[in-house]
């Protein structure tokens, strides 16, 4: 399978490998990791904004780079991102950073280091909208949340 380029800067705290890695070879995403000096506690509730010490360019346009929360935090501590599903644009620079949400009634303890949440590239399809009176018609019609049963 081709590689997808993407170049990634991580000089923003020198001397400390925060670069992503994939885990295993049928892994999706790259863990990314808190770029932190010293631990950090997120409280039951509490949200707190992570650095990850990188910044990425996505060679192809046509490509965003999605962050999904990690699920061994989510199960074992109930910590995941805020925003459900972090969206970066082809074209932003700046330093990724990580909304983090502590779901669970016990503080949470983010190390240095730590694995917090998921990178994965995918393709983007940029849309040519038209205004229409009315959509073609489906079985399901606009029949919405739970109208097909539980």
């Amino acid at each position: 399978m081709d590689k997808l380029k993407v170049k990634i800067v991580s000089e923003i705290y020198e001397g400390v490998d925060l670069l992503p890695e994939y885990k295993t070879e049928g892994s999706a995403g790259m863990d990314l990791k808190a770029a932190i000096i010293e631990e950090i506690i997120i409280k039951p509730g509490e949200r707190k904004l992570i650095p990850s010490g990188i910044a990425i360019s996505l060679v192809n346009k046509n490509t965003v780079a999605l962050i999904y929360a990690r699920s061994g935090l989510a199960a074992k501590y109930g910590v995941g991102l805020a925003n459900g599903v972090g969206v970066v644009d082809s074209d932003y620079r700046g330093e990724i950073f990580c909304p983090l949400i502590n779901l669970s009634e016990n503080n949470f303890v983010l190390k240095p280091l730590e694995r917090m949440a998921q990178l994965i590239i995918a393709p983007v399809h940029i849309m040519d909208v038209e205004v229409v009176k009315d959509l073609d018609v489906t079985t399901r019609g606009s029949g919405g949340f739970g109208h097909t049963g539980r």
